[in-house]
């Protein structure tokens, strides 16, 4: 075992081998088996500069859950993350200014998934993420470090795509002309969930701010919703970005790089899945972001196809990519969905309503 590795689980007196686990692009995650098992983790301090800030809040987000999951009869080692402290009691180690590790339960029985093989997974995730934001309804949003500053602050991510486009550092802007003409028409888009949170017409809340399906552990039997998973971008925000993010990866009909637009389109079916999945657990939904689910979806996918295009102008230096036009591809990509759930908004209203009406 690696000498590094065995002095750091020492710290948190673990004893047993670890290997490396999961395909994570963030964090350098490890699985120990042991009884009980344990997942540790080094956190990434070129994605997240504070990471004692990053610990405080997923502290007191669990902390919160372990409470409400208790009073309702359930297993709070199995539906939340449970932290394990260090010997001096603390719920991270620092080996140096750039190593800091911590450590989790392993939650046995659960899987993720990274690709969505049926609506169902995408129902029973939505669950999961709808369930999280209840639980938390009633925490101090603003008491949250904000570990990444504006990150779906779309007004300020209109202003970097603007930037990158007057700067053109690769000499790229020339070669996409439609590309940048088809989000700077939307700029007014950008203000409307800002806006209505700065004048409390949307309610602040802890956001989760990555609800890709894999970061959900679903039951290895029942399919169900276990655990909301990967917590480090847990911020004050609006829950509409959680939704919206979530239906831009799980409500595609392909890959975020899929080369053949033809083969790109949203899926109304995973719409609804999804919807129906998140409404029936997040009584606490106000009429304004019900009104604003459908939009929220075109907005994260328009954000996203803005930043890869930003950082194709900037000569790529954000992104991974693996080939020339990777990100320029992935911009097409997110630009054909926001297209087409543009020309499908109407009906997807119409199934919140119907949804809503049904609950």
């Amino acid at each position: 075992m690696d000498q590094n590795l065995q002095n750091i689980l020492k710290h948190f007196d673990v004893h047993v081998n670890p290997s490396a686990y999961g395909n994570g692009h963030i964090n350098d995650t490890y699985r120990v088996e042991a009884k009980p098992g344990y997942i540790l983790q080094k956190i990434n301090k070129n994605v997240f500069h504070d990471p004692v800030a990053v610990m405080e809040n997923i502290k007191g987000v669990t902390d919160h859950l372990r409470t409400k999951i208790i009073e309702a009869g359930g297993n709070p080692d199995r539906e939340t993350l449970t932290i394990v402290n260090t010997i001096d009691g603390k719920p991270y180690y620092k080996a140096d200014e750039d190593s800091y590790y911590r450590m989790y339960l392993f939650i046995d029985g659960a899987v993720s998934y990274d690709i969505v093989e049926n609506p169902m997974q995408l129902y029973h995730a939505a669950r999961a993420f709808g369930n999280f934001q209840n639980l938390l309804a009633d925490y101090p949003a603003d008491s949250l470090h904000e570990v990444i500053v504006n990150f779906h602050n779309t007004k300020s991510r209109y202003e970097d795509f603007k930037k990158a486009v007057e700067e053109d550092r690769a000499g790229r802007a020339k070669y996409v002309q439609d590309e940048i003409k088809f989000v700077l028409d939307r700029e007014a888009d950008a203000s409307v969930i800002v806006d209505d949170m700065a004048a409390g017409i949307i309610p602040l809340r802890v956001t989760h701010n990555d609800t890709k399906l894999n970061n959900v552990l679903l039951d290895e039997k029942t399919g169900e919703g276990v655990c909301v998973i990967d917590l480090d971008t847990v911020m004050p925000g609006s829950l509409l970005y959680d939704f919206g993010d979530a239906l831009r990866f799980g409500g595609s009909s392909g890959a975020e790089d899929e080369k053949d637009l033809d083969k790109i389109w949203f899926d109304l079916e995973k719409f609804e899945y999804f919807t129906r999945g998140f409404l029936e657990t997040l009584p606490s939904i106000t009429k304004r972001e019900l009104e604003l689910l459908p939009f929220s979806v075109k907005l994260m996918t328009l954000e996203c196809g803005s930043r890869f295009l930003a950082d194709y102008l900037n000569g790529d230096t954000y992104f991974k990519t693996h080939y020339a036009d990777h990100n320029l591809v992935r911009a097409r990509t997110q630009f054909k969905l926001v297209a087409d759930i543009e020309d499908k908004h109407d009906k997807m209203m119409c199934i919140v309503k119907s949804i809503r009406e049904d609950l």
